[in-house]
């Protein structure tokens, strides 16, 4: 008689314990890939409307969203600065100045790596019109930096400036390229005094901002009468420059300077005073105009940073209009994402991201 076929019998042999094995390892290796849903993000708070998102006046409740939350997305940075979004590799690159390096956020994978050892302290970065970096190299590692430099699409390292009449640059800050191409940067002495953030030396420029022409390459000093220029960003049409003033006294300033059509500044105006112990940092404009200002407290033991620290927000018209209260000073922003309306927050040690109701300049 005909007996049904026994049923497969599992392989007791060394040879199909490793096959299990290694079957049930590639699983692991290809879950353990793919984030929690709970460590995806870290949201600070987990009630909607965020507590940390205060609206300062109602024209602020457009630019936010209701059920969008302040989220860290990375932390064990030294001082965190100068975040510019890659969006067709969809990371953010930030500067870590004391650790001389530039690290990249994945927003893909949401991890951190270096992106560049060495990076001569770096400090604030942008993108050209085609799409190469720029970075502003506050100090050096090994007789370089203090200098401009673009990243070319093959990665090579072309230095655009790293004098003015025939003197080094302090410490480039912060930068920015015009539809035009022409590169715009600030050039305090910020880290020219002491061997954290660079190298301790004696600066031999005046507080500057200089302009590169993007067809000759010619380098012109367009400010040197401001004390410690910082941040800086166009207006949505570029007629308008802004320019953090970071030493002034008694406050810090942002003024707004008419652009004229061939390069250079025309009328100034003080368009925002920052109050006792703020810090007004870096800024970037919004298609709309607003701007949005890294806040925190100036150093001074009385500050309450816990009321300073985080993000500004100001009308086209200079009035406060909201604040983003975060657990640490904010250096420095930027928009990106796919539709260019995540604002990125260089927080002291770590890296913060909001979904807005806005687009940044650069987008629109």
């Amino acid at each position: 008689m005909d007996f049904p076929p026994s049923p497969a019998r599992p392989e007791h042999s060394r040879r199909g314990f490793l096959k299990r094995s290694l079957a049930v390892s590639a699983s692991v290796a290809v879950l353990g890939n793919l984030p929690r849903l709970a460590d995806a993000i870290e949201p600070l708070s987990q009630r909607y409307p965020d507590p940390l998102i205060k609206v300062l006046d109602d024209s602020f409740l457009e630019l936010r969203l209701f059920n969008a939350s302040v989220e860290r997305l990375a932390t064990g940075l030294r001082w965190a600065e100068g975040p510019v979004w890659i969006g067709d590799g969809r990371y953010l690159l930030l500067s870590d100045i004391p650790n001389n390096r530039i690290v990249r956020w994945d927003e893909v994978t949401d991890s951190l790596s270096v992106y560049r050892e060495n990076a001569n302290f770096s400090n604030g970065m942008c993108r050209d019109r085609q799409g190469r970096l720029l970075v502003c190299e506050g100090s050096t590692t090994s007789g370089e930096g203090r200098r401009i430099t673009r990243t070319e699409h093959n990665g090579r390292i072309t230095v655009l400036a790293d004098s003015f009449d025939g003197k080094p640059f302090n410490s480039p800050n912060d930068i920015v390229c015009k539809r035009d191409g022409s590169v715009w940067f600030s050039d305090p002495p910020f880290q020219t005094g002491n061997n954290y953030e660079g190298h301790k030396i004696t600066p031999t420029q005046p507080h500057g901002v200089y302009r590169i022409d993007a067809e000759s390459g010619k380098v012109t000093r367009v400010i040197d009468d401001l004390n410690g220029p910082n941040g800086l960003c166009f207006a949505p049409d570029e007629r308008t420059l802004y320019v953090v003033e970071g030493r002034a006294k008694p406050n810090r300033l942002i003024w707004a300077i008419d652009v004229k059509d061939d390069g250079t500044l025309g009328e100034r105006r003080k368009h925002i005073e920052g109050f006792e112990y703020a810090a007004l940092d870096g800024i970037k404009c919004d298609e709309s105009g607003n701007l949005w200002c890294g806040w925190g407290g100036n150093g001074d033991p009385k500050a309450d940073l816990e009321k300073l620290d985080g993000v500004r927000v100001f009308n086209p018209q200079g009035k406060a209009i909201g604040h983003i209260s975060l657990p640490e000073r904010c250096p420095n922003l930027c928009f990106g994402g796919r539709e260019g309306n995540r604002l990125f927050m260089a927080g002291s040690h770590s890296i913060y991201a909001l979904f807005v109701n806005t687009r940044g300049a650069d987008f629109a």
